[in-house]
């Protein structure tokens, strides 16, 4: 989400999906004019180096017209993770072009960890400290968990902290960050808000 949010807030791109993997990471697919899906590989390589997180990244200009039946996922679900592992964006104002997109006047917190303990623990904690929303929890596989939660940009971070504060010895904190002002890419694959 953090990637993509920047992708988004640097170029004209649109999302068209979200498939988790199994390493577990998350392949996101947009499309947009080349020089904005350039630059949002670019941003995305760059946030994925300062959270030190590995990223792969590819540009294919001007795809095939068939080509699409190889990268485009068909909905599906895995009872093992309860939950679709192909996220498509909900329909929204911004998602149907490639115009920068309104950001929004809220923000989303996300806490990953691997142990459930550890993430239930984070959680209560977060919520107990600053006036948050929880809008969802997403099994990822191998017992990596991440909790997502929403409110004021000074709330989530205070939760988010005192989340991230509580992990330790209980499981693996994986990461903890906050998205002040979520782009619509990132709000079409929540929840609904």
């Amino acid at each position: 989400m953090v990637i993509l949010d920047a992708m988004e807030k640097t170029a004209r791109v649109r999302v068209l999906q979200a498939e988790l993997n199994d390493q577990p990471g998350v392949c996101l697919k947009l499309t947009g004019p080349l020089g904005d899906i350039r630059a949002a590989a670019q941003a995305a390589e760059a946030i994925a180096g300062q959270m030190q997180v590995p990223c792969v990244v590819d540009v294919i200009p001007a795809p095939g017209p068939t080509s699409s039946r190889a990268f485009q996922a068909a909905a599906d679900y895995n009872p093992l993770i309860e939950q679709p592992t192909v996220h498509l964006p909900r329909d929204t104002k911004e998602s149907k072009d490639t115009r920068m997109a309104e950001q929004a006047p809220f923000a989303v917190g996300l806490i990953e960890t691997q142990g459930f303990t550890a993430v239930f623990e984070a959680i209560d904690t977060a919520v107990k400290t600053a006036a948050v929303e929880v809008l969802a929890r997403e099994k990822l596989g191998g017992g990596y968990i991440t909790v997502v939660i929403k409110g004021d940009v000074a709330a989530v971070r205070a939760a988010v902290d005192a989340g991230k504060a509580k992990v330790e010895g209980l499981g693996r904190l994986i990461a903890a960050h906050v998205i002040p002002s979520p782009s619509a890419a990132v709000l079409s694959l929540l929840p609904k808000l």
